[in-house]
């Protein structure tokens, strides 16, 4: 049972299906950090996306914040049953998405992304980072993009560990990173100006 709710009135200037999928945590390992999401939500509207994210504070929201600047619609993803006890949603959601299951809510997450972006956070990002990347290894290679020093050091770990690295039947050219705004904003404008396909 999936259950769509409408959280006050969105102006949407996202392009119709152009959906970016924002994993980040609950607890900002710093400002810096929190500033690096808002400007990624400001950055991906004004590129045309909508956002899916888990609707809750901390990164979620700073990205959130960014993106409904712009007027973009902002879509909460939660659980049925759960929502009373994580909380209420940051204000920047238009939209609410509500599902019976984890799995259920990461398919539906990755299901609709065009694009992907990570930053920090605790175990529950980090589920939802290597079930995108094993994703995009498997079934689709949606772009993702790895923004700010908690996900750039773990990609570090990742590749030296031997936990995630290319092999001619699993590419990894749809994974990127971003150390800064600016450099998300190259890189969005590189993916939106790929041909159909490329990443």
């Amino acid at each position: 049972m999936n259950a769509l709710h409408l959280a006050g009135p969105a102006t949407s200037r996202a392009r119709e299906g152009l959906t970016a999928v924002f994993f980040g945590g609950v607890a900002p390992a710093s400002t810096e950090e929190e500033k690096l999401a808002e400007e990624i939500g400001r950055a991906l509207a004004q590129a045309g996306y909508a956002l899916l994210h888990g609707g809750y504070n901390g990164l979620m929201e700073a990205a959130a914040r960014g993106a409904a600047s712009q007027g973009t619609t902002v879509t909460a993803v939660t659980l049925i049953g759960k929502h009373d006890e994580w909380g209420a949603f940051n204000p920047h959601a238009s939209m609410s998405v509500h599902l019976p299951d984890l799995g259920t809510r990461l398919n539906h997450y990755l299901d609709h992304a065009d694009l992907i972006i990570a930053m920090g956070g605790g175990v529950g990002t980090l589920h939802e980072l290597t079930a995108a990347v094993y994703y995009a290894t498997t079934i689709r290679p949606v772009p993702i993009v790895l923004a700010g020093p908690a996900t750039l050091r773990l990609l570090a770990f990742l590749r030296e560990e031997k936990w995630l690295y290319e092999t001619p039947t699993r590419p990894l050219g749809f994974l990127s990173t971003a150390e800064s705004a600016d450099a998300f904003r190259s890189r969005l404008t590189a993916l939106n100006t790929a041909p159909i396909g490329g990443t």
